[in-house]
């Protein structure tokens, strides 16, 4: 096999980043539906001939570490029938693990009649024909959640295959945008294809394999030395979910990690066993997230690829949300993950003072607004929700940022929304007071109020209100959520969680977003924190004075006279 010189090796990893960053960019410009060219509910990777991570871009990091395992079902299922020119599409709950939504596109990248590697891209589709309209909040199996795919060929030698499009069209109420997407993903593919092959071209494919090789060990050997550094020990924690959207009973999540040596086990054992909502998650959607908690305090600087995480072990009992099977319910799998995201970061932090973070505000908080009247204007506006993130051993935590789970997606702006949509948004705020405080403050959430110009549908799905962001340190736990609905006689409901059902032109819908947990002694934050904290709108004098003890006058500065003395807090 040829060698590939340090030189070469960075220049593939940095083309390779390149060549998914203009997948992605692809994706973007041509997809359909504002979620995903505005919110970005996508993500988009270049992988070898075995499906190993090669090249990723920004997105919805949970999906980065799990289309990894959708290659390698394509390559199970298909053997050695696949060509140049096919694409495959799949969603299937329980091999990718997340919900129906997301439809994974994979395109072969072939180089001198040798497959040389697959681009894949991953976006959420707003409609897949569920029993309830967009996405469905009652379901209680997987065969009310919509149309469900194994791998399957719906393109061959660069032809669409009629029929596979037709089925699709078929079985959702938005044909043109769900057919859209598609093609906007496939142009994705296509372009990582020609992308991918211009390298292949200047330094041919032994040299390439040679640099990919070099490429993961040094991620093995990155991911050894760090987890080596921390002391053995084994850290437990657990929280716990609302419900399941059905019942209301709250969930259990557990988790325990283990250091021992260059390894690093996490078990979650203790975890409820599967729900009859929809809130269990698929084991490959699991892993990942862990994946991604692991990596923000891991070497978070270098790219994942094939070589990462092999110093992590993950044990999912068989009888748990966080291994689904058929026939549970998967619609709104990622509402656990926020929480195991917190769970596992807390336990990190243990082991890594230094890097030591409170929780943050976890959940999606997912409001959807949509029409499918076939007579009307079809459209759909679903996004997450930003909040606060948890306080750190160096600062204060982040407002309105979206969750851990979503990484890079985007809100949809106030003017796209207003434009697109028959719905004006009348405030997007800082939710004062909701950050956790400390002696460095939890980031606040945010407020996003709706007023639905037209009658149409409305769905919310908000979580962590019994088990909120918690403070570390000393620090104070960040405020829940909270939403309120506003009907146009006046009457009012206050439902966290709400099933798809048809609301009257001129409701309004207030939401509001959790904040972080503090990080530290609340009282031994400065004086001048504390009164720029009033000043900017993240705590009211209130707050000001009854979790930091500092009084601020009419003027908005400290009257340090009849504050708490900072000098003897530690």
């Amino acid at each position: 096999m040829a060698a590939a010189d340090p030189i070469t090796t960075e220049i593939v990893r940095n083309f390779v980043t390149s060549c998914a960053e203009d997948m992605n960019a692809a994706l973007w410009r041509s997809a359909y539906s504002a979620v995903i060219y505005e919110g970005r509910d996508s993500a988009v990777a270049l992988m070898d001939a075995e499906g190993n991570m090669l090249g990723q871009s920004t997105g919805v990091p949970l999906f980065v570490g799990a289309i990894d395992a959708c290659v390698h079902h394509v390559l199970d299922y298909y053997g050695d029938d696949i060509a140049p020119g096919d694409i495959f599409i799949m969603n299937d709950s329980y091999m990718q693990g997340t919900h129906l939504h997301d439809i994974t596109a994979i395109g072969p990248i072939f180089f001198n009649g040798e497959l040389e590697g697959f681009g894949a891209a991953r976006a959420h589709w707003g409609d897949i024909g569920a029993i309830d309209p967009g996405s469905t909040m009652g379901s209680t199996n997987i065969y009310q959640e919509g149309l469900r795919l194994g791998p399957t060929r719906i393109v061959k030698d660069g032809q669409p295959i009629r029929e596979w499009y037709d089925h699709l069209r078929l079985n959702t109420r938005l044909p043109d945008a769900s057919i859209g997407d598609l093609n906007a993903q496939i142009a994705s593919i296509r372009t990582g294809q020609r992308r991918l092959t211009q390298l292949l071209n200047r330094i041919g494919a032994d040299t390439y394999r040679a640099a990919c090789a070099n490429i993961f060990e040094q991620a093995r050997k990155l991911d050894r030395e760090a987890i080596s550094k921390l002391a053995d020990g084994t850290y437990s924690r657990e929280g716990y979910l609302d419900d399941d959207g059905i019942g209301d009973d709250p969930i259990k999540i557990a988790l325990s990690l283990t250091i021992r040596g260059e390894e690093m086990i996490v078990d979650l054992a203790g975890t409820s066993g599967p729900v009859a909502g929809s809130v269990n998650c698929g084991a490959v959607q699991t892993k990942s997230l862990l994946r991604l908690a692991y990596k923000t305090m891991i070497n978070p600087e270098r790219a994942i690829t094939g070589g990462s995480f092999e110093t992590m072990t993950v044990k999912i009992p068989d009888d748990c949300l966080f291994n689904a099977q058929e026939p549970a319910a998967c619609e709104w799998y990622f509402t656990g993950l926020g929480l195991l995201a917190d769970l596992m970061i807390s336990c990190m932090s243990e082991a890594m003072p230094n890097r030591a973070t409170a929780a943050h505000y976890g959940d999606s908080m997912v409001a959807c607004f949509l029409s499918v009247d076939p007579a009307r204007d079809q459209w759909i506006a679903i996004e997450p929700t930003a909040g606060g993130w948890g306080g750190r051993s160096d600062g204060d935590g982040e407002s309105a940022l979206i969750n851990l789970v979503n990484g890079g997606f985007r809100n949809i702006p106030a003017e796209v929304y207003e434009t697109k949509f028959p719905v004006r948004v009348d405030e997007f705020s800082i939710r004062r007071d909701s950050g956790g405080p400390g002696k460095w403050r939890g980031g606040c959430g945010v407020v996003r109020n709706y007023k639905l110009l037209e009658s149409c549908y409305g769905a919310l799905w908000f979580d962590r209100s019994k088990t909120t962001a918690w403070g570390l340190a000393g620090g104070g736990d960040g405020k829940g959520p909270e939403n309120k609905i506003i009907f146009p006689d006046g009457t009012t409901e206050r439902p966290l969680k709400m099933r798809a059902r048809e609301l009257p032109a001129g409701t309004v819908v207030e939401t509001s977003t959790g904040g972080g947990g503090g990080y530290g002694n609340p009282k031994s934050r400065s004086f001048e924190d504390v009164a720029a904290d009033v000043r900017q709108g993240f705590v009211s004098m209130e707050s000001a004075w009854s979790q930091y003890g500092v009084r601020i006058g009419s003027d908005l500065r400290v009257d340090e006279s009849s504050s708490e003395s900072r000098a003897s807090v530690h």
